[in-house]
This record gives structure tokens, sequence and C-alpha cells, in this order.
């Protein structure tokens, strides 16, 4: 690990790096990749920077575009214009990637918080300079454009342009667009922010020992039943002492996001989202379908089956995901975990292996458990001139190997999407899950190889079902309860007892008869922070996993050619869509086939796990 100037930046001078020794020796981030620390003179250079250099563009090009585009010789500057464009974006985005780790490093540091509020503040300030010029590039008549498009400087630019102009049905005039985006700091970033600091600050109690939020939800993976209902009662307990917060932020942000949709026009609640991943709402409505209609094949099936394991009737919902009795437990070590996953990745192609290593030894990873970190994981693409970085909560089950790979894979298709530059890179969140999900899979199956015995593959296939099934069921059962919450939302607010209600009635829904939902379970949907930040997010997921299942079924049956396709595809970035970049391997997301196809992987798992229960 390199030092840097500033310990801000090493993560909170190593407080969580006395982790369990079991664990090795976790990596913490490296950001002075970015910049050498908050203090560092070159932010404050970048931002004044930033700021002079947007002025400076809305004044050379404001009400110009148009003509631009239709004079001889204005495309060619048209397209250097995207580029300084394109510059800017580079420069806010390193700035506001840089404070955005800094903060999840440890967000209840004020420090780190007035930081991150500073640079939000004035990153805010100078890309208001720039709004105008994706409006005004999408007034230019379609037939004017492709037109100049003919041009090879703005040609390069073709996927993007033809991307922002799916946004011109939805834009409104300029000073209102404006004042939008200036008010974002005072109204959805504060309130985020006042539920990411709440979260951050919850401590549990369990069995004497003071946790924050991950290491608490990690005890309902504990082989002690004990444990696990102790945990479960004391997070409900907590997160019930904190639900006028909750509720507070989550009704407001429905009801800015009502204002927002209403005024761009989008007919559904869901819509922005859709056009946001840029996949069409037929396409998502026929997945949550057959998902929703597969409840009692997945979920339903395989709890009734675990129960049955369990010698019991219904399963306790701390039980969910509890290992199997009488299966051993073990700590898995970074460097086990480490391993396991590069060497899945070079089964599939050295190339994406060697890519991953990077982050091990760049320290582009943050592994350790820290009081105030944020929770949960991501892979965070900041900008292509620098490169990603990953963030997990690794604690050594096996789930964190997965969720591990998970992120690597994201964090492959980030690097390698990076080639296309500012604007063309970013890849919408359905697509993006897919390199995630695979790199699951891929480290899943070589697992799965090596279990040595019959009671450790079964294990294997549990563990990977009891995954899917929270990727697919339960991510669909989140966005049903988020369309039921602002559906509801638009007659008034809800009180934290209705949003118990439909929690617990779309839970029940999901996952069938066989879990039981005791007192303080309502209100655990309270710590999903993709409720409170990427409103729909959720079905992005389900929309991976059901691909990556089709799409691996297709691996397993190709001949040679399909890592080379695989890592093209990633590559692309946000320059294609979904259709054109599944075409290659025969696969349509908006054929119903398809989607039964990914959801079939599933049943077939469990119906290996049923067979052997019946051999036992």
């Amino acid at each position: 690990m390199r030092p840097t100037s500033d310990p801000i930046v090493r993560s909170a001078a190593k407080a969580g790096a006395a982790a369990d020794a079991a664990l090795g020796d976790l990596p913490e981030w490296n950001l002075a990749d970015l910049y050498k620390g908050i203090d560092a003179p070159e932010v404050q250079r970048d931002l004044k920077t930033a700021l002079a250099d947007a002025q400076a563009f809305e004044t050379k090009y404001k009400g110009t575009l148009d003509g631009l585009a239709r004079k001889a010789g204005g495309p060619k500057q048209l397209g250097a214009a995207v580029a300084a464009f394109e510059q800017l974006e580079e420069l806010l985005g390193r700035l506001i990637s840089f404070a955005g780790l800094v903060y999840a490093g440890d967000t209840s540091d004020p420090k780190r918080a007035k930081f991150y509020g500073d640079v939000q503040e004035r990153i805010t300030a100078a890309s208001s300079h720039l709004l105008f010029f994706t409006l005004e590039l999408n007034r230019i008549d379609d037939k004017v454009l492709e037109a100049a498009m003919a041009e090879p400087t703005l040609g390069h630019y073709r996927p993007w342009l033809e991307d922002i102009r799916k946004d011109k049905p939805y834009e409104l005039e300029d000073r209102i667009e404006q004042l939008f985006h200036e008010k974002s700091v005072t109204g959805r970033g504060a309130w985020n922010r006042l539920y990411d600091e709440t979260l951050a600050a919850l401590r549990f109690t369990v069995d004497g020992e003071t946790l924050t939020l991950e290491p608490a939800l990690n005890l309902m993976q504990h082989s002690d039943e004990n444990k696990r209902r102790a945990a479960a009662e004391e997070i409900g307990r907590v997160l019930g002492e904190n639900q006028r917060v909750f509720t507070l932020v989550t009704n407001t942000l429905a009801k800015d996001k009502e204002i927002s949709d209403r005024w761009r026009g989008f007919e559904d609640i869901a819509d922005s989202r859709h056009l946001a991943n840029r996949v069409e709402r037929e396409v998502v409505e026929a997945m949550v379908s057959a998902v929703r209609d597969a409840y009692p094949r997945l979920s339903h099936r395989y709890y009734a089956l675990k129960a049955k394991w369990f010698g019991k009737e219904a399963l306790d919902y701390w039980d969910r995901n509890a290992p199997l009795p009488k299966v051993p437990q073990r700590t898995i070590p970074w460097g086990e975990a480490r391993d396991t996953v590069l060497s899945a990745y070079a089964r599939f192609s050295p190339d994406m292996s060697d890519i991953a290593r990077r982050f091990f030894d760049k320290d582009w990873i943050d592994a350790p458990v820290r009081p105030g970190k944020q929770s949960g994981a991501f892979a965070h693409p900041t900008v292509p001139s620098a490169h990603p970085y990953v963030m997990v909560n690794f604690l050594g089950k096996t789930r964190d190997v997965m969720t591990l790979a998970h992120e690597l894979g994201h964090g492959v298709h980030q690097v390698l999407a990076a080639r296309q530059g500012a604007l063309m890179a970013p890849t919408p969140l359905t697509l993006a899950e897919t390199a995630s999900v695979f790199g699951e899979m891929l480290t899943f199956k070589s697992l799965l190889d090596a279990a040595a015995t019959p009671a450790e593959k079964r294990a294997m296939l549990t563990s990977k079902v009891e995954d899917m099934i929270n990727t697919v069921v339960r991510q669909i059962a989140f966005y049903t309860f988020e369309r039921r919450v602002h559906g509801e939302r638009r007659d008034g607010e809800l009180t934290a007892d209705r949003l118990g209600e439909i929690w617990l009635e779309v839970q029940g829904e999901s996952l069938g008869p066989a879990i039981k939902f005791g007192p303080g379970y309502e209100t655990f949907w309270s710590y999903i922070p993709h409720f409170i930040h990427s409103p729909f997010y959720v079905y992005a997921y389900s929309f991976g996993d059901c691909l990556v299942n089709s799409l691996y079924a297709v691996y397993e049956n190709a001949s040679e050619g399909f890592a080379e396709k695989y890592m093209a595809m990633l590559e692309a970035g946000g320059t294609k869509h979904h259709s054109e970049l599944l075409a290659p391997f025969g696969l349509d997301a908006s054929d119903p086939a398809f989607w039964q196809m990914g959801l079939s992987v599933i049943e077939r798992m469990i119906g290996e796990l049923e067979a052997m229960d019946g051999e036992a």
C-alpha cells in the first residue's frame, strides 16, 4: 500500500484494519490517483478551473449551436465544442468522485461530510453553466444534425448525441432546468445525505457487543440461531426507533420525484428510470411479470425445502439466509478470496483476470468494516483518465467472496468502457449489472467444481440459489414495494405503519408461506439505500441476473470466440443499445422466452437440491 500525504484518504488511519486476524491484511484504497488529500492544493485549483472554464464555455457557445450545425465548416467546430464539453465533464467527474469516495469511507466524520457538501455545491455551481449545451443540441433539427454528423470530429460522438436525444421529450425550458439543477443540493442531495449519516450513526447491541449495521446484518447469517434472532430483533428495534426520520426522508423524496416527473411529462412512476436505463417499459414489465409468476416455482418452493432441512414447518425471517444445519462454517481469508476470484476470471479470460488483478496490486479496493463506513458494496468508475475503485465490507463469508467477484465484474467493465471517453463510457444500469453478475457466476462455477464432497456441493448450490433469489425475486419485490409507495404517495404522505404494512405484504407475496415475519421486520425496508438514492434501480439486478443466466448458457455451449465477444460487449460502454449488444449472442430481451430461459436456470438448481434431499 502506497502512503499518501493525507491520512483521511487512507480511510481513517487504519480504524478497523485491526479486524479479525483470520481475515488477513485487508486493503484500504489509495485515492491519491485522484487527489493526494482533501487539503491538497490541486483540489482548490481544479474547483476554480472548473468554474472558470465552464463560464468561458457558456460564453463561447451558448446560442450558437444550431448555427454551427448549419454553416459551412460549422460541424467541425461543433465537434470541437463537444470535445471541450467532454473535458469539462472529466474534470468535474474527477472532483466529485474523489469527494464521494472520501465521504463513503466514513460518513460520520464531520470534516469529510463538510468537504463532500462543499464540493457538491461548487460542482453544481460550475455545471449550471453547462446545462444549456445538451438542451441546445437537442433543439437542432434531426435532419440538420444528421447531416452535420457526417463530419468525423462530430460523428465520433454519434452514439452520445443519439442517446441524449432520447431525453428531448422530457426536457424543460432552460431556466427551469437550471433551477432544478441548482436546488438539487438543498433538495434530493440533502435528504440523501441525511439518510446516509443517520444510517451510519446507528448502533446495535447484540450479546453485549456494539455493532454498526453491516456486522449486525452479517449476524443473520450466523450458524447459531440465537445469534441470528438476537441480531434480527435488535435491528428491528433500532430501525423502529428511527422510523420518524426514515419515513420523512422517504415521503419527501417520493414527493420530490412526483413533482419532477409531472413537470417533465413522464406517464409512469418508473419511466424516468427506464429512460435512464435506456430500456423500454414493455421489456421491464415483461421481466417483472415473468418473475412474479415464478415466485411459487422459485422462492416459495426453495424456502419450503429449507424449512424442511431445519425441521420446521416455516422459517423465521432471521433464518432465511442462515447456513445449512450441520455444515461447518469457516472464515475465508482475504488472500484466498482474492485468488479464488482471479483464478475463476482467468479460466474464462486471462485479460479479464489481469485487469481485475490491478485492483489488488494498486490499492483500488477498500475492504475492512469500519465505524461510519458506508454499508454494502460498490464499484465507482470515477473518470476515464483515472480508474475505478471498489468498496466492500469483507467479513470472510462465502457471500463476501461472491460480492467481491460482483464488484470486480463492474470494475473490469468500467476499465474497458473507459476507452470510450467520459461521455460514452457510462453504461445503463441494466447492462452494468450484467458484467458484475457474470463475474459472480464464473466464481460460483469455479467453487462448485472444487467442491470435494456432496455436502460441500449442496452447500455451494444452496448459497447460489439463495443469492439468485435475493437478486431476482427479492429485487422485484423491492421494485413492487417502491411502485406501491410512490403510487400511494401521490394521494398524501404515508405513515411509518403504512410503509411497514406495504413491506410485509410485498415480502409475504414474494417469499411465500414458508417464511414467518415477526415484530420488528416491518421496519427492514428502511435500511435499503437504493430506495433513497436511486428509485427503481433495483430491477436492474434482476435484469442482469436473468440476462447472465441466459448468457452463461450460451457460453457453456459456445465454440471458440465467446470470451472475445463478451469483452467487446463490455468495451462498448454506453455506445450501443442492449439489443445491439446481445445480438451477437443470439439473445433478445424483448422476447418473453428470454426471461423464462433465465428463470429456468434457478429452477433447475432448486431441482438439483431437491434431488440431493431425496438421495439423503
